[in-house]
């Protein structure tokens, strides 16, 4: 059942941001280049505020539940300390977002339109979180 209600929720997922313009790069790049030579393109702002919106209300609900529907217990992280490796992480985040136009999941929904540059995204994104990872495993073997 919890397969079935995961890749539901991201067809679902990935059809909103098709209907939102987020699977354009050049959509994205024009929202996130307030400089940009074409002009600035506040429309995904509006995306961004309904998808706040429908957060606040189903996220309160939600909490409301016992458990979650396909899990045994609610996953909420418990820290809020801002440290070096979150704003790091957010910079390369927001830097690789403004300059590719994409982000990994409209990046992966993307897939599906097999725009120029998308697979590029893709492979490179993965190359990225493998290499992380080979980092961090080899940290760890190097401490332990």
């Amino acid at each position: 059942m919890g397969a079935i209600v995961y890749l539901l929720s991201g067809i679902i997922f990935s059809v909103g941001l098709g209907l939102a313009g987020m699977l354009q790069p050049s959509k994205v790049v024009g929202f996130l280049n307030p400089l940009d030579e074409n002009g600035w393109d506040p429309s995904l702002a509006f995306v961004m505020i309904g998808a706040i919106g429908v957060h606040l209300v189903l996220y309160r609900l939600t909490l409301k539940r016992e458990k979650p529907v396909c899990a045994e217990k609610f996953g909420i992280p418990t820290r809020s300390d801002i440290n070096k490796r979150l704003i790091v992480g957010s910079a390369l985040f927001g830097a690789g977002w403004g300059i590719a136009g994409y982000c990994p999941g409209p990046g992966l929904a993307s897939l599906t339109t097999g725009a120029d540059g998308v697979f590029a995204f893709v492979g490179a994104m993965f190359l990225g979180m493998g290499a992380f990872q080979l980092a961090v495993n080899a940290w760890n073997k190097s401490q332990g």
